[in-house]
């Protein structure tokens, strides 16, 4: 069983979340869900709560257990950091190091891979200073599930769209379990 911490950022997207926990703790990983203050605007803990069977994480600073900083324990344990859906603001934290909520302290201490899936309006995704960031982490080994074209929650066509759950999902797998090639 691989031990995931799942970052949800404040993203209309993330609603999604609540698929890909669900569908990651039926295939076996242990699952505990970070969640930014902006996504509590978007999904409750609760329904994260019951889909991982793990307590939510939602305030760095609401420890309740042991001695050992929250953010510090679950970034030792994590097999992997899966981060969807991303946003703009999350991506340029993470690519200058700031550690300001739960998700962005676990990212900058934590040794295991990470994947993030963005999810956001495509003139934000296209913008120089975010593909910058995207190349910069990227360069760091975080690999990324691009996001998709489409109609966007702002009314645009286009690029921005979070990933299907599938393919993030796929993903996080080939990670965990990278596939044998001969």
């Amino acid at each position: 069983m691989s031990r995931i911490i799942l970052g949800i950022t404040g993203s209309i997207a993330a609603y999604k979340a609540a698929d890909i926990t669900s569908l990651l703790t039926k295939a076996g990983h242990d699952v505990t869900c970070v969640m930014t203050k902006e996504a509590l605007e978007f999904v409750t803990p609760l329904t994260l709560q019951v889909l991982s069977k793990n307590p939510v994480v939602t305030d760095l600073f609401a420890e309740k257990e042991g001695w050992q900083p929250g953010h510090i324990q679950l970034a030792d344990v994590a097999d992997l950091l899966l981060i969807a859906p991303a946003t703009a603001n999350v991506l340029a934290a993470m690519t200058h190091g700031f550690a300001h909520d739960a998700l962005t302290a676990i990212a900058l201490a934590t040794r295991a891979p990470i994947l993030i899936a963005p999810a956001m309006n495509g003139k934000m995704w296209e913008h120089v200073a975010t593909r910058e960031n995207v190349a910069k982490l990227s360069a760091r080994g975080v690999k990324f599930v691009d996001p998709a074209e489409g109609i966007l929650a702002c009314g645009y066509d286009g690029i921005g769209r979070l990933a299907p759950v599938e393919d993030i999902v796929r993903a996080a797998r080939d990670i965990l379990h990278p596939p044998v090639t001969a």
